[in-house]
């Protein structure tokens, strides 16, 4: 559509910005992705419109419009990511924890929480959750569900120690020190391989898509 304003294209599609009500949608778009990568791009994208709908409704979360095996459309939310708005009140904090027990009650763990991007500050001050491709939905939150869950409440306390560490509790703090078993044997098994993949083959960093999604996401 001529009105859509391109934020993103990579291997894996597009991510446009569609004006309408409420400041319209955001599409994302398989189908200009590469053949090599397509299935793992429809993956991805499906991923996401299931954890968008079992968070139908959910504070913090964007609203799912449509999805369809190469398409995705999504409510527009106005906010600057983490690494921009760089929030120090530790109500902010407060309220993103609140919001990441309802995340995790509703049965959906982030999985990538890690990067700033993926944590939008609303212009009144409150966190919301953005880019779930790699989220997992389970309706009997298992032990792996519950070790997940946990990572995501050790990287939202990583970014609440760079710029609100002084409000970090002690309990906080414990949690900090104690990555899972799942972490530890991530950081030095996989890791290596995700980064070169990631970094070195697709271009990628923690801090991706940050330029791009701006104030609109």
């Amino acid at each position: 559509m001529r009105d859509e304003r391109l934020l993103k294209k990579d291997l894996f599609g597009e991510i446009r910005h569609r004006p309408g009500p409420d400041g319209g949608t955001i599409v994302r778009d398989t189908t200009g992705s590469a053949l090599w990568v397509r299935p793992l791009a429809r993956w991805l994208l499906g991923r996401e419109a299931r954890a968008l709908a079992t968070l139908d409704g959910l504070d913090g979360a964007p609203a799912l419009v449509s999805s369809a095996r190469d398409l995705l459309v999504r409510a527009y939310v106005e906010g600057r990511p983490m690494q921009e708005a760089k929030p120090r009140d530790p109500a902010f904090y407060r309220c993103a924890l609140r919001r990441l027990r309802r995340l995790h009650a509703a049965g959906v763990v982030h999985n990538d929480l890690a990067k700033e991007p993926n944590i939008l500050v609303s212009p009144a001050g409150d966190p919301v959750f953005i880019d779930y491709q790699l989220a997992g939905v389970s309706r009997h939150r298992g032990r792996l569900f519950r070790v997940l869950a946990y990572e995501d409440l050790r990287h939202l306390l990583k970014h609440k120690r760079s710029y609100c560490a002084d409000a970090l509790s002690a309990r906080q703090r414990r949690i900090l020190a104690n990555p899972s078993s799942l972490s530890r044997g991530f950081r030095q098994t996989i890791k290596p391989l995700y980064l070169f993949i990631t970094r070195r083959l697709l271009g990628w960093a923690d801090r991706e898509g940050a330029g791009d999604r701006g104030r609109r996401a």
